[in-house]
């Protein structure tokens, strides 16, 4: 049997991303941490956009563009 050899990456890429987002309340557009680790609110009305867990955020709001 032929066994698949597993490529290192030179450089290895982040898992974790920018993100636009847009507030269902009021329609501000903000860029925001896809891992942040402090809750998100939006910079217009003030509602969370993202909620911290310690790994990968939830948000609570719409991704517009993922940013690289």
């Amino acid at each position: 049997m032929i066994e698949k050899k597993k490529i290192k990456k030179l450089i290895p890429h982040p898992n974790s991303r920018f993100l636009r987002v847009k507030c269902l309340n009021c329609g501000n557009n903000q860029i925001i941490f896809g891992c942040a680790a402090h809750d998100v609110e939006c910079l217009v009305c003030g509602k969370t956009l993202l909620q911290s867990t310690g790994g990968k955020a939830r948000i609570l709001t719409k991704i517009l563009e993922v940013l690289s």
